[in-house]
């Protein structure tokens, strides 16, 4: 219920909004205005921490249809034929803060929140089919080579390509994000994957290992470097506000999710290992298969409450969808759901936004902003003997899971023929790039690696390309320019004291 004249937040009159209470015109301000210091202790902390990853960003309410019978594969309650279920996307930035460029070089975040009849479900992904590490361990060196130097504050180049180049499994990214999709016209011109291999589980206990594919009804679009430099510099909001406007004039954008399926033995022989995150499954293999079909018809009503703090988090399953072996997922199970505990709070799963539009029975108890809350009758522990919720294995049914030896092991998975670091990333360059593709990807790389400013790290990031195929080390070397003032670390020693 809104009231037509200001109140405090405890919902009493406030006796002014304009002036603060003081002794005389003149004199000091009385900490007895208790609407004052509400006022001003609210605006001191009405912005929750932003996001490490994925600062900026934006999104959408809309709506899932399965159109197709994947029942097959999955008993989820979502993809059974006929079934609409509403949905939240955010879509977002990397490694930039919340005031941010749209438009710089960066994988866009793709994340769905499925409010299903069985719980929330959230698929957690990106723009691209790939990811630069394959291991959860180094996604915080990830992250931090991508920000900002300690001492200065600033972005720099010689430590982002300094990781890249220490870690050739980032190959295969790094060759999409120097690419035309580095740089989407749109939220509504991109394409968006799951990226991870997950388990889909039948109503027999069946297992199937699959991958998410949404593909735009739009068009898939994208920028050149010139025109995104451009638009950073005009409309840092400008994908942000292309998604709103659309919607508002209700031009809808839609994206249409097929799935590739493969059987549960093929990982087991499969000629490289199919849980890599950096990998992805040939479509001659594993072709894909039509689902349904995702619209974005409404916008948020108010950004902080419904965008900012909405939580994604790859630990919300549902029953007949699992985890896999794939190693970055099992890091982001545990590490997302901690973020939304500490960004947002301990109970953000009770705002709006986030909360289930199924029935929920938990014995979560308490902590920061707990608002809702079982009756007094309900017992705040299990087992009980006082009618208090307990788990329905048969609802649940087959959790998933697969067989692996049990030995603990710090390794990664190379008992597959093809599991190399550059293969993948040579065929997207050769195979299905065309030439002016391949000539921009060349100068997106150049131009990048001139503000590469140690000798040998750039003489490393030929040798990176190289890998990928001489030719392209060949020209990304012809490309760059001598450098003018040469470091020898990332963070050279001040003139005086050398």
């Amino acid at each position: 219920m809104t009231a037509n004249h200001t109140t405090t937040t405890s919902g009493a009159p406030a006796p002014s909004d304009q002036q603060s209470r003081s002794a005389g015109r003149d004199g000091a301000i009385a900490l007895t205005d208790h609407y004052l210091v509400e006022k001003l202790a609210q605006f001191n902390r009405e912005r929750v921490p932003e996001r490490v990853v994925h600062a900026k960003g934006g999104g959408a309410f809309g709506v899932f249809e399965t159109t197709h019978d994947v029942s097959q594969y999955t008993k989820a309650a979502l993809f059974q034929p006929g079934v609409t279920t509403e949905t939240l996307v955010r879509f977002s930035s990397v490694a930039g803060e919340q005031g941010s460029p749209d438009t710089w070089r960066d994988p866009r975040g793709f994340a769905i929140k499925f409010y299903t009849s069985d719980g929330n479900y959230d698929l957690v992904g990106n723009n691209t089919p790939v990811f630069f590490i394959r291991d959860g361990i180094s996604f915080p060196d990830f992250i931090r080579s991508q920000k900002r130097l300690p001492g200065s504050g600033l972005r720099d180049h010689n430590m982002q390509w300094d990781f890249w180049t220490l870690k050739p499994e980032s190959a295969h990214q790094v060759t999409w994000l120097m690419g035309d999709r580095g740089v989407p016209s749109s939220w509504r011109h991109m394409d968006g994957f799951g990226s991870h291999t997950f388990q889909w589980i039948n109503a027999d206990g069946e297992r199937f290992w699959v991958k998410y594919h949404f593909r735009t009804a739009q068009g898939h679009e994208t920028l050149t470097q010139a025109q995104a430099d451009q638009i950073a510099g005009e409309d840092a909001d400008f994908h942000r506000r292309d998604l709103f406007d659309a919607i508002e004039r209700g031009d809808h954008p839609a994206w249409d999710l097929s799935v590739q399926v493969m059987p549960y033995d093929d990982a087991k022989s499969y000629r490289f290992n199919p849980f890599d995150l950096t990998k992805v499954w040939p479509k001659s293999d594993y072709p894909l298969i039509p689902v349904g079909r995702l619209t974005l018809n409404r916008n948020p009503e108010n950004f902080f409450a419904e965008i900012e703090q909405a939580a994604f988090a790859p630990s919300n399953f549902v029953p007949g969808i699992a985890a896999s072996p794939d190693k970055m997922l099992q890091a982001r199970i545990f590490s997302y759901a901690d973020a939304h505990r500490y960004r947002v709070g301990t109970n953000h799963n009770q705002l709006p936004v986030n909360a289930p539009k199924s029935p929920v029975g938990h014995y979560s108890k308490e902590g920061a902003m707990a608002y809702s809350f079982p009756p007094a009758s309900q017992p705040v522990y299990a087992p009980n003997s006082f009618g208090g919720p307990h788990a329905d294995v048969e609802r649940y049914g087959d959790e998933g899971g697969w067989q692996n030896d049990t030995e603990l092991v710090r390794a990664s998975a190379t008992l597959h023929p093809e599991d190399d670091d550059f293969g993948q990333a040579r065929t997207l360059v050769n195979q299905v790039m065309d030439d002016a593709q391949r000539e921009r990807l060349v100068a997106n790389i150049a131009g990048h690696v001139s503000k590469v400013t140690i000798p040998e790290l750039r003489e490393r990031v030929i040798q990176y390309w190289t890998n990928v195929d001489a030719w392209l080390g060949e020209a990304v070397a012809a490309k760059l320019d001598p450098i003018v003032e040469a470091q020898d670390t990332l963070v050279p020693e001040p003139t005086a004291a050398k």
